[in-house]
């Protein structure tokens, strides 16, 4: 059992973690069961459909227009060598004119009947049903931040730079759009706050009917329907504000304790409409939080960088700690965003969790010349202790997507001579069932986006992008890939 509230938190034992690749994976193994004290307590609706307005003089694509499903390498040419029972197809190509060095594809979100995404200025809803542009929202500068989720009702704030000046532009100016209609909403510039509250990047939470705004030292909230800011997080005891997670109203805070002698960090929930701090969590001494992969139920990746080890631990509704997850002897895949200057807390993907388990996929092994394979892990919540692992008949590496309807969604990535597929598993395990089989005429073009950027699945439908646009001169670049029945 772990020390009650308050007690002194002894450090616990981390194995070590095997970092694979740039900050969009890292490898991690999870394990010891050695608790740690925490603090006491302190002082899905209807959904919205889109209309397609179209908004800076574009309109929506009419039937006799080109789409993006229509051109040389589109949707005709993606689905003419398709067989019986496999998914319908379509690309999305890159139209934006990137700077030298490219650009970042921001969060995927899916409102109605489109799919939107951010790339360098223009925010782009593409039509679920065949990739066409449904409206686009052009601003003055590169996009720098984007939330996750937008809110239930389809509403969504951006960040973007104040100047195309690279060595001296800030991330400062906000930018509501109603993702149903692509109209822009109110604007507005952040505070700067103080001397050492740097702008340069931001960090963008939608909570409720709220934005929050996470600088360098301070986190602000906004009336995400007029922009009025309504209170701002500032230093609590030797920490500030460092970043934020949000699922719908629930709101969870992480100060950075930098200059606290034992170097501790503070996760916190909050109140999203008034900033009331309802508990606080204190990491032991040397660690720090690094990931939130799931607000509802809490599920966290703290970090000690000093004896490189990782732990996972699940959080109760009132901030005591509900178990740390034991591993064992796998190693664990972590795909996360590349984050400099700032936290982003829910930048990973392949975790989800429900009211009971919490599901991450292995570390891929070979297997043969060209394949390589992995396993699902479900994670009793209550006790931190593997319940169940799923794999596919063949080796195939798997991605946890989502939860719905009593399921678990995952992805079966492509391999060098196999299309991708969506597969389910149920609550209790078992052999995955076949949701959607990808074309293997497209094997090659879903390889060459497969495992670098964001995905999503909604509504039936997948969705995947690469990491960033090149924008190589000459060349034709898909920057989404869709399949679907």
């Amino acid at each position: 059992m772990p020390p009650g509230p308050g007690g002194s938190g002894s450090p616990f034992k981390g194995k070590p973690a095997v970092i694979i690749g740039a900050a969009l994976a890292a490898v991690l193994v999870i394990g010891g069961g050695v608790w740690f004290a925490t603090s006491g307590d302190d002082e899905e609706p209807k959904k919205p459909v889109a209309t397609g307005a179209g908004v800076d003089g574009k309109k929506p694509t009419d039937a006799g227009e080109e789409t993006a499903g229509s051109r040389d390498g589109g949707e005709d040419d993606l689905n003419s060598g398709r067989k019986d029972g496999e998914a319908q197809v379509w690309a999305a190509k890159n139209e934006l004119d990137t700077p030298r060095n490219g650009a970042e594809l921001m969060n995927i979100w899916t409102v109605g009947d489109n799919v939107i995404q951010a790339a360098y200025n223009e925010v782009t809803a593409f039509k679920s049903s065949d990739g066409s542009k449904a409206w686009s929202v052009k601003l003055p500068h590169e996009v720098c931040d984007t939330p996750p989720r937008p809110s239930e009702d389809g509403m969504v704030v951006v960040a973007y730079k104040n100047s195309d000046n690279d060595d001296k532009s800030k991330c400062n100016q906000l930018q509501m759009i109603d993702l149903n209609t692509g109209d822009k909403g109110w604007q507005k510039q952040t505070n700067s706050g103080s001397q050492f509250d740097f702008t340069v990047t931001l960090d963008l939470e939608i909570a409720g009917e709220n934005l929050m705004v996470a600088r360098s030292q301070t986190g602000s909230a906004y009336r995400l329907k007029d922009g009025k800011e309504l209170y701002t997080l500032k230093k609590d005891g030797p920490c500030f504000p460092a970043s934020f997670a949000a699922d719908g109203d629930a709101l969870l805070g992480v100060d950075s304790c930098i200059s606290s002698p034992d170097k501790n960090e503070q996760l916190k929930s909050v109140d999203p409409k008034t900033g009331k701090i309802k508990w606080r969590f204190r990491t032991p001494k040397g660690f720090e939080v690094q990931k939130v992969y799931s607000v509802k139920p809490l599920v966290v990746s703290l970090v000690n960088r000093d004896d490189k080890s990782w732990n996972i631990v699940t959080f109760k509704d009132n901030g005591k700690v509900r178990s740390q997850l034991d591993g064992g002897k796998d190693s664990f895949t972590q795909r996360c965003g590349m984050a400099i200057l700032e936290k982003e807390l829910q930048s990973c993907q392949g975790m989800v969790a429900t009211d009971d388990l919490f599901f991450m996929a292995t570390e891929e092994k070979k297997s043969g010349d060209y394949d390589r394979s992995n396993e699902i892990i479900a994670f009793d919540l209550d006790t931190g202790k593997p319940k169940w692992r799923g794999k596919t008949d063949e080796p195939r590496s798997l991605l946890p997507l989502k939860a719905e309807n009593g399921k678990l969604i995952a992805y079966v990535e492509p391999s060098f001579d196999k299309a991708g597929q969506i597969v389910e598993f149920g609550m209790d395990g078992g052999k995955p069932k076949l949701l959607l089989q990808h074309p293997e005429t497209t094997t090659s073009e879903e390889n060459s986006i497969s495992g670098s950027g964001q995905t999503a699945y909604a509504d039936g439908r997948f969705y995947a992008t690469s990491s960033r646009l090149m924008g190589r001169d000459g060349e034709e670049e898909t920057r989404m890939l869709s399949f679907g029945k």
